[in-house]
């Protein structure tokens, strides 16, 4: 009969229609949660108080596919329920009154925390992601962003391992042979932010000016990365306050790399996690370095943690801001040039997109990514020319000070921008942000008042004429010292006529000693001429392994009576974190029958040996390309290659997916597939038998 009760309340219109928030206030969630590898799980002991706003009979918390149970009734007695993916306390909740409910659970979440490498022999880590809306498929708590709560956890793990968490850890205790790791938060924010990273970490400590304490972790294998990947972290994180004019609103800052990220990073209040394919030497500086990615998610410490969007309808809030002070951080660190080109480039995107008729309002909340950040940020670079540095500064922090640990809407922020510049700002927002169409015109005119992208834009315009015509102009532009920006484009324009006929600007090009406008020739001049042959092999002794990677195919498939030199060149480059040198060399290696035909086995088994799951996944997936490639697979790469058709990463899940289907249209493949089912678990022979159907 109590069953029947419950469910009754559960199905009354008041329940089902009110929005909780307008009902009751978390305050506070805290407690203990044991985090266990071996069977993926989670058990957890928490302490949530909470305030009630208007007399209810029930509350509920976000909380998918979990157990729980009630273990201390203190300012209650409430029965525990369990529907719609929630935790139901049902009681008779008076208004104006604080309780407190204390209850166990236990998940094991399929996604959004995630156990990686401890079934095999790679680095053991657990982190968490819950952009959104998921921390409540390992964490009881609200996937509604509107309510804001103080997190005090403590997490139990395997001893020998660093935790990374939200707060300042406050201390630490053996439990037999595990370690309790206790946090502390000491302001609100949304659940999705809610984080833990765990692994066998090391950290470097900096003090910011302001003497925030900032912790940079690594694994000790990338201990000779630290440098460049966290290059430049003081200065973003100073630029930040400076340029903001709000303090860093929290009590410390902390980054994580880990494998197998989902995105290139995640911005958890005072915890960045990020993709360790971002650790980079000097070297890999050059081409894929963590400044980008560093600034955006430091910059949602402030846009998007302290304050945060009421709804998706003003998620650019968020995305458009972060984008906005990376770039204004990277101008700080490269320069102006490097600033507008940036701009320049998000520019021609969502022209494109906007010219094809794909355009979309900022306001759109079913926006894409390049809406809501790259237009998100032209939109601020161009309210600021308009109303001014003075106003748009001073605006942003009556902003941040006024709405802190709160949610906001877009019109919260445009009323603070008006009142500090005094200008109405209808048209503004009706250009830029109901308007799905990009403002191409005020784009170009911000553009101009560059002196270099006037330059560019010139130099572009020259695409469409003949090489006659533009000769001396291409050539004026590899002038010493050359631009980065105007060497890449005369490059590419070279690639367009008979290279023959240009070898006088292809020359030039590779004299400037550029790194970028040689990486730029490696990129665009596939077909080697004989006389530049000199010059492009000096392109394996340049400092960029994009360079490498792509002078080493272009000069192995132009110059086969040489291809073992160039193997011998490069036989001990290893590349960026995703190894990508290494494994080209490994591959045209096995094809050049008289490059060390004694070590082709070795070879072999090191490649084929990188799709296993121990290895990040774009190891594995640049591993799998390969062996398609020359047509050479083990049981175990299809074993490797199954696994990876449900891996969580989804770019990587689709990649192993389309790859088994090629695989399946040749009967030689088809009959191993076929042969190794039983060895793939339940999920993985689900994707191989639909895809053999088919």
């Amino acid at each position: 009969m109590q069953k029947i009760v419950w469910l009754l309340l559960l199905a009354s219109p008041f329940f089902i229609n009110a929005q909780q928030t307008e009902v009751l206030d978390v305050e506070k969630i805290s407690g203990t949660i044991h985090l266990l590898p071996e069977t993926e799980s989670v058990e957890g002991k928490l302490q949530v108080k909470f305030k009630v706003l208007q007399a209810t009979d029930s509350i509920y918390l976000d909380a998918v596919k979990m157990n729980a149970e009630i273990t201390k009734k203190s300012s209650s007695k409430p029965k525990l329920f369990f529907a719609e993916k929630k935790i139901y306390f049902i009681d008779q909740f008076e208004a104006g009154k604080t309780y407190e409910v204390e209850f166990s659970y236990q998940a094991t979440p399929q996604q959004t925390l995630y156990f990686v490498g401890w079934d095999n022999d790679g680095s053991n880590q657990i982190w968490s992601q819950g952009q959104g809306k998921y921390t409540s498929h390992w964490l009881p708590s609200l996937d509604d962003m509107n309510d804001k709560i103080e997190f005090d956890l403590s997490y139990q793990v395997p001893q020998d391992y660093e935790v990374a968490a939200n707060g300042k850890l406050v201390n630490k205790e053996k439990k037999g042979k595990e370690q309790l790791w206790h946090f502390d938060m000491q302001h609100p924010m949304s659940s999705y932010l809610v984080a833990v990273a765990v692994g066998k970490f090391e950290a470097k400590e900096i003090t910011s000016t302001s003497g925030i304490p900032i912790k940079l972790y690594y694994e000790a294998q990338d201990e000779e990365k630290v440098e460049w990947t966290y290059k430049h972290s003081k200065k973003i994180f100073d630029f930040f306050e400076e340029e903001i004019g709000v303090a860093y609103p929290w009590q410390n800052y902390k980054q994580i790399p880990v494998r197998d990220f989902l995105y290139a990073g995640m911005e958890n209040t005072t915890a960045t996690i990020f993709s360790d394919m971002f650790m980079v030497d000097q070297i890999g500086f050059i081409d894929r370095n963590y400044v980008n990615v560093n600034a955006h998610e430091l910059a949602h410490q402030w846009f998007g943690d302290l304050v945060t969007e009421k709804s998706g309808t003003h998620h650019w809030l968020q995305e458009g801001f972060a984008t906005y002070y990376a770039l204004l951080t990277e101008r700080e660190i490269f320069g102006d040039n490097y600033f507008y080109f940036k701009l320049y480039q998000n520019a021609e995107k969502l022209k494109e997109l906007s010219d094809s008729g794909k355009g979309e309002a900022l306001k759109n909340a079913k926006a894409s990514s390049l809406t809501f950040y790259q237009k998100g940020a032209w939109a601020l670079h161009i309210l600021r020319e308009k109303v001014g540095d003075e106003a748009f500064k001073s605006g942003v922090k009556n902003y941040l000070n006024k709405y802190a640990f709160q949610n906001v809407k877009t019109e919260d922020f445009i009323a603070e921008i008006e009142k500090t510049s005094g200008m109405d700002l209808t048209q503004f927002e009706e250009d830029w942000l109901a308007q799905s169409a990009f403002k191409s015109s005020q784009a170009l005119a911000s553009l101009r008042k560059s002196e270099f992208m006037e330059e560019y834009l010139s130099l572009i315009a020259l695409r469409t004429i003949s090489m006659e015509e533009k000769y001396e102009s291409l050539n004026k532009a590899l002038d010493f010292p050359v631009n980065d920006y105007l060497g890449q484009e005369v490059v590419a324009q070279l690639a367009q006529e008979n290279a023959g006929d240009v070898i006088q600007l292809y020359r030039k090009a590779f004299d400037t000693n550029d790194v970028l406008v040689r990486q730029a020739i490696s990129t665009y001049l596939q077909k080697i001429p004989q006389s530049l042959q000199k010059k492009y092999e000096g392109l394996l002794n340049d400092r960029s392994y994009l360079t490498l990677e792509q002078a080493l195919f272009n000069l192995w498939q132009n110059f086969p009576e040489n291809r073992s030199q160039y193997l011998t060149e490069l036989q001990n480059v290893e590349g960026f974190s995703n190894k990508n040198v290494r494994l080209l060399w490994l591959t045209l290696s096995l094809v050049t029958p008289e490059f060390q035909p004694e070590n082709n086995s070795k070879f072999y088994q090191e490649l084929s040996g990188y799709t296993s799951a121990k290895y990040a996944y774009e190891i594995r997936q640049n591993a799998f390309g390969f062996l398609y490639q020359i047509e050479s697979f083990t049981g175990q790469n299809y074993l490797d290659l199954m696994q990876g058709s449900v891996h969580p990463v989804w770019r990587f899940r689709n990649f192993c997916r389309e790859l088994l289907t090629q695989l399946s249209t040749k009967e030689k493949h088809r009959a191993m597939l076929f042969s190794l089912k039983e060895k793939a678990s339940a999920k993985q022979e689900k994707v191989l038998t639909k895809i053999i159907e088919e």
